[in-house]
């Protein structure tokens, strides 16, 4: 039996306050794989300073994922939104650490380019940006508060830095400095907090406002849920409906459906994408047709899959400086998603992890059933490891105040890591 599926307010707000969601002159309804009944919205695009985003979707930066050949096939599907770097480390940038500039590179069609500072010194991400800045390396600029994993909290960083208000607020304010007077827009990427007894979201989103900030990026759990559990939509509409500048909420969004779904409950401006794009880059050409009333969503063979694999595997190989054996162990993790949900064999599947050059890679593309689709049960599935942390890694003392003392920043300062990534 078809059920009507109707916009939901989340608290007291109006799901059309921010006047993000517009009706469109399409047909009222539209029905969805599953039999509902699906109103159909449009959802105009935004600015970020001077940065025209037609389509209000942001790729998520990933470690290890969000590199320009992944971030190209993103962008082919879905063009006109934010597809962001992976987390590039202030200091190793400093430090003209090759792998961080490795990381910084942009294939020449990407337009705008979005590349993501991590660190937890003002002053040397300061210094990271005015390279960015003087260098023309980018066009926007993302800071990266949102890290829950404990290498990067137990220093402070990441979703942890937030708690200490003083250090959050001079970080921002120094790289907005740089940024603004290059016509760089700066964004922030944050948590809803620590845990549920030290929420930050709403003083980050005030303060990243307050310093300069174009935009902020609300992934909807806590650090200790890491990526476990469910999302909390609300705490992306108490968000926007606190700030003025746009709102972009991150979590559980597995299919365009979510995403329209998070734009009508919350009235964030835009979406950003994790996860849910992990060996399905075409979800930005559903949520992109999905922003535009139409019903229009990319249902690929596995031969086509497999197409996408082998150009995944030649770009890589492109973006490791010809080294096949990198480009293809790079590839495996990709490989996974790619295949995830599709009736393929054990056999098939351990092919391709053993795989050592392009010529494996396309034999084992060969061997795929061409014309088999993923099953209609098996889409808009979550995807990537669901994973609780245990404990919150945190400097000693950190939650004794909300601001860092003297002393404390001396000792969270000397040490610094010079890594390229987490």
């Amino acid at each position: 039996m078809a059920s009507t599926d109707t916009a939901k307010t989340v608290g007291n707000n109006d799901v059309y306050s921010h006047g993000n969601v517009e009706e469109s002159d399409a047909p009222d309804a539209a029905v969805s794989q599953s039999g509902a009944t699906q109103e159909r919205l449009t959802i105009p695009g935004i600015k970020l300073g001077k940065l025209d985003v037609p389509v209000p979707v942001m790729l998520s930066p990933m470690a290890g994922v969000t590199n320009w050949p992944f971030r190209v096939l993103c962008e082919r599907y879905g063009p006109h939104g934010l597809y962001v770097a992976e987390m590039i480390t202030a200091r190793a940038l400093v430090a003209r650490n090759p792998k961080a500039f490795r990381l910084c590179r942009f294939a020449p069609s990407e337009s705008p380019r979005s590349l993501q500072l991590y660190g937890v010194n003002p002053g040397i991400v300061e210094q990271a940006a005015r390279m960015v800045v003087d260098g023309h390396m980018a066009d926007h600029v993302d800071l990266n508060f949102g890290c829950p994993v404990p290498k990067v909290t137990r220093r402070g960083g990441g979703s942890a830095l937030p708690w200490k208000l003083d250090v959050f607020a001079e970080l921002i304010h120094r790289v907005v400095s740089v940024c603004d007077a290059a016509g760089i827009p700066v964004t922030a990427k944050i948590r809803v907090g620590i845990d549920h007894e030290h929420e930050t979201y709403l003083d980050a989103g005030r303060i990243a406002q307050e310093e300069g900030c174009a935009a902020v990026s609300l992934h909807a759990r806590t650090t200790a849920e890491y990526y476990g559990g469910h999302a909390d939509w609300q705490r992306i509409a108490e968000l926007a409906d606190a700030l003025t500048i746009p709102v972009f909420g991150n979590g559980d969004i597995w299919g365009a459906q979510d995403a329209l779904d998070m734009m009508k409950q919350t009235g964030c401006a835009g979406v950003a994408i994790g996860r849910g794009c992990q060996g399905r880059p075409w979800l930005f050409a559903d949520i992109k047709n999905a922003f535009n009333a139409s019903d229009e969503r990319v249902n690929p063979t596995l031969a086509e899959v497999g197409a996408v694999i082998e150009e995944h595997a030649r770009l890589l190989t492109e973006f490791y400086d010809g080294d096949e054996v990198m480009a293809v162990h790079d590839l495996r993790k990709h490989v996974a998603w790619y295949l995830k949900g599709f009736a393929v064999g054990g056999a098939t599947r351990k092919a391709f992890m053993q795989s050592e050059n392009l010529e494996d890679i396309a034999r084992n593309v060969r061997e795929l059933d061409p014309n088999l689709r993923l099953p209609d049960e098996m889409a808009d599935k979550p995807r990537g490891r669901v994973r609780y942390a245990k404990k919150v890694h945190l400097p000693y003392g950190w939650l004794d105040s909300r601001e860092l003392s003297k002393e404390g920043r001396e000792a969270l300062f000397g040490d610094d890591p010079m890594d390229a990534s987490y």
